[in-house]
């Protein structure tokens, strides 16, 4: 039991990592694209955008973040 502990606490922390924020967003954009896919329209752009919004997004949170800490 300790071995599948281990086990699932290393996918949670590889996978959510610092932001858990940008897991769901990847996970609800990888969701659209699929479904966008499925019904016929061409969006393989939507994952490389959201991707990069996502990610500039959580950098504007840290910053703001410690922009604040540093203020107080």
């Amino acid at each position: 039991m300790k071995w599948l502990r281990s086990f699932a606490l290393f996918w949670y922390d590889f996978i959510v990592g610092d932001d858990w924020r940008v897991a769901v967003g990847v996970a609800v954009t990888l969701a659209v694209t699929a479904g966008l896919a499925h019904s016929g329209v061409n969006a393989w752009w939507l994952l490389p955008v959201a991707v990069a919004a996502l990610l500039g997004a959580s950098l504007w949170r840290v910053v703001a973040a410690s922009r604040r800490q540093h203020q107080e």
